[in-house]
């Protein structure tokens, strides 16, 4: 049996040495105002069945490349956010199961001016969360500028301002490990993009604050023979063994490999731990290794990549098994398992509430729901909350110059999918600015293809507009169909995502009748992420004012038909 499980004096140092490292170890059918209030559970996707199961994935949606640690009774998660901002969000857990997002760590990516615009796939790239002598730290590796660090105290709150603490290009996918003789760890790997090589692990020493690199990184695994692509490698130490657990064989079809040594810098032996086996499950990797507070139960976080949902969380059980661990289930008793699709949930000693991460908002607060994310580092004039008015305002913002599609606009105010089949219904007023022509909002669906329904001010008034393009990110020009000119300034905004991520926009004036927009729409993902869902407002002219549109309210309910007329 390990000492880890008794927790005696021997094996007090390593128990505080996993901890530290803390992955650880350590249709809405009402209008009602109560109907979405911004702690409701999400009518679309619940992991918690009731009953003491679980069903994966937990998160169905694009928290990709999570990583979690324990402190205490508590879980924190963070995943990559890439050039979303704010970035690198938090989510918070009792039982592993029921998830709240809390906050993010990044107000805006930095260079501030370079992520002004959208950088579509850079930015940053599968974080690490740990807890080290009271403060929660998370690196990332930025492709483009090298790896950073950003700090607290509380991760619910405000986080300090970013550190660079490996600079280089092609340095990505980072984990810390402090050591009990007090040195200090970074392991990581590289972007062939920019580093012109991949598929190798190195590890770096660091500073015991955990804030400066120190010296040229060593390389301690080469998976180009047997592990191709091998990358997101998280750091531990257990039972007098480093430990790196590490994705290969590539995003959507790879398997979960685990390395062991008895020195930092190797050399390590290799095993397989999770694969896909005999399950629908492709790819199943890159996450969390995880404990009960009582440390008698292992658990394991990885992603599946799904396509135009992204990269959705799955919680799996583990097991140690001579000094390897198993995830998930090993039916034929090889050492590998594979991934469960509902399981007990994890013994954490107590029952906590059915939670999700938020979804709907009224916009009835004085700051934006945390679910919504813009496309680049905001203007401050993009976007006001009316908490007086329960309203969101959005002024339109110029379009970049040479404006071919919504590709490069920054002011995209956008959420995640949140499950395989849901309806995304919003209820908005235009005022254009009354010298313009084309001063647009409306709602949309967007990726490397992209789909929105809009409100399009021309001399004559307002008219509904459905608009799509194929192969966005290649500058294609849009296509746009004027469907009907609108009676006053007031419409309801609808799109119906069903299996396979088939939208169908719909428009309606009275908030009853709603009538289809366009031919059915298939989503494709973004640039290393799901598609999003989620409104804009902008105009061609330069001018020193600008028309606006006031927001109701943005509702995520089933694909059935209801009544959004009103909010009370």
């Amino acid at each position: 049996m390990s000492s880890y499980r008794f927790l005696s004096a021997s094996a007090l140092v390593a128990s505080f040495m996993f901890c530290c490292s803390c992955s650880s170890v350590a249709q809405n059918s009402t209008t009602s105002k109560a109907a979405s209030a911004p702690n409701e559970l999400s009518k679309v996707w619940v992991a918690d069945q009731g009953n003491g199961t679980y069903k994966n994935p937990i998160l169905h949606a694009d928290y990709s490349d999570p990583d979690v640690c324990r402190v205490g009774d508590d879980y924190y998660m963070t995943s990559s956010s890439f050039n979303a901002v704010p970035g690198l969000q938090i989510l918070h857990s009792k039982d592993l199961v029921n998830w709240k997002l809390i906050g993010y760590a990044l107000d805006k990516n930095i260079p501030a001016d370079h992520f002004s615009k959208p950088q579509h796939g850079n930015g940053v790239w599968a974080p690490s969360i740990r807890h080290h002598n009271g403060e929660f730290y998370i690196y990332w590796g930025d492709p483009d500028f090298g790896i950073y660090m950003v700090k607290t105290k509380d991760p619910a709150g405000r986080w300090e301002a970013p550190v660079l603490v490996k600079e280089g290009k092609g340095l990505i996918d980072s984990c810390p490990l402090w050591d009990e003789d007090g040195n200090a760890y970074l392991v990581h790997a590289y972007a062939g993009s920019r580093a012109g090589i991949k598929s190798i692990l190195a590890v770096s020493r660091m500073n015991p604050e955990g804030t400066k690199a120190l010296g040229e990184s060593v390389i301690v695994f080469d998976g180009h023979e047997s592990h191709p692509t091998v990358e997101g490698p998280k750091f531990y130490k257990y039972d007098g063994y480093y430990y790196i657990f590490a994705p290969a064989g590539g995003v959507s079809t790879g398997w979960q490999l685990v390395l062991r040594s008895k020195n930092v810098y190797g050399p390590y032996e290799e095993k397989i731990v999770m694969d896909q086996g005999k399950t629908s499950i492709n790819g199943p990797h890159q996450g969390a290794w995880v404990n009960t507070p009582d440390g008698k139960e292992d658990w394991f976080i990885h992603f599946q990549d799904v396509e135009a949902y992204g990269r959705i969380v799955h919680l799996q059980p583990m097991k140690w098994k001579n000094g390897w661990p198993v995830i998930g289930e090993d039916k034929d008793g090889d050492g590998t398992g594979q991934p469960v699709m509902t399981y007990k949930k994890p013994s954490v000693g107590k029952t906590y509430p059915v939670a999700t991460p938020a979804e709907s908002d009224e916009f009835e607060a004085n700051k934006l729901g945390l679910q919504w994310q813009w496309h680049a580092n905001p203007k401050a004039t993009w976007a006001f909350t009316m908490a007086n008015k329960g309203k969101l305002r959005l002024y339109t913002d110029q379009v970049p110059e040479n404006y071919k599609n919504l590709w490069d606009v920054p002011n995209l105010l956008l959420q995640k999918f949140p499950a395989a089949t849901f309806t995304a219904t919003t209820k908005l007023s235009f005022i254009p600015n009354e010298k313009l022509q084309n001063e647009r909002t409306g709602l949309v669906v967007m990726g490397e293809d992209y789909a929105h329904i809009s409100l399009v001010s021309k001399k004559d008034g307002l008219y509904v507009a459905y608009t799509s393009v194929d192969d966005a990110h290649k500058g294609t020009p849009e296509k746009e169909q004027l469907l009907s000119k609108l009676n006053g300034n007031e419409v309801y905004f609808r799109v119906s995502v069903d299996k396979g991520a088939k939208c169908q926009f719909s428009y309606s004036e009275d908030g009853r009748n709603f009538k289809p927009a366009g031919n059915t729409f298939t989503a494709v993902p973004g640039r290393w992420i799901g598609t999003k869902v989620g409104i804009f407002a902008t105009r061609q002219d330069k001018i020193n004012d600008s028309g606006y549109a006031d927001y109701d309210w943005f509702r995520i309910t089933p694909n059935e038909s209801v009544n959004f007329q009103s909010k009370k």
